[in-house]
């Protein structure tokens, strides 16, 4: 089985412990996304609805390098350092994934890299 390293050349490269992606056997498993802006390497705000809207952009912009859409992702995991803004985060959520959305996890933790809010982790077909 071939494994291939995914990585758009929008967004920050990658540290030595990680990919943002990797396709093998026909999928395409995306390492946790953060709403960081590619431009800047920064938080693209502290409001956790944009954290997540910039996150869903990073994951779109992994998934199109990869020859995938968003119309292929068969599971997410999300996680949020305040579990009450769940109901924000599926508002945006919602709006990439109107309808027939992939399989999903939500999970409250007490902190994420950099002091982000929200992560989103996805695995898709290639």
């Amino acid at each position: 089985m071939t494994r291939i390293a995914i990585q758009p050349p929008q967004l920050p490269a990658a540290n030595s412990t990680y990919s943002q992606a990797i396709q093998a056997g026909g999928f395409v498993f995306i390492s946790g996304q953060l709403g960081v802006n590619p431009e800047t390497g920064r938080l693209v705000s502290d409001d956790i609805a944009e954290q997540a809207k910039q996150a869903m952009e990073n994951l779109v912009a992994i998934l199109r390098a990869a020859g995938s859409s968003l119309d292929r992702v068969v599971s997410t995991n999300i996680y949020l350092t305040e579990y009450g803004d769940l109901a924000r985060v599926n508002q945006v959520y919602g709006a990439y994934f109107p309808e027939n959305g992939p399989a999903k996890t939500s999970c409250g933790v007490t902190a994420l890299y950099g002091g982000a809010k929200f992560e989103i982790q996805a695995i898709a077909l290639a």
